[in-house]
């Protein structure tokens, strides 16, 4: 594993939303990426504000979407 930047996906009922540039650590053979509790818990929270707020479409940049 070491350490990169991949894309996290989230479908809920009609959101289809997607970040990019997500820090995570990825498998240089097959491409798996998995990000830490903190960045998950941080992308969650952010998806979930997404969606209250009707949101259904998105490919955003991780750099500022888990700081707001």
């Amino acid at each position: 594993m070491v350490d990169g930047l991949a894309p996290v996906s989230f479908q809920r009922g009609e959101l289809h939303l997607v970040v990019r540039n997500v820090p995570a650590r990825v498998c240089p053979g097959c491409g798996e990426a998995y990000v830490d509790e903190e960045v998950a818990l941080s992308l969650l929270q952010r998806a979930e504000q997404i969606y209250q707020a009707g949101v259904l479409d998105g490919v955003i940049d991780y750099e500022g979407f888990a700081l707001k």
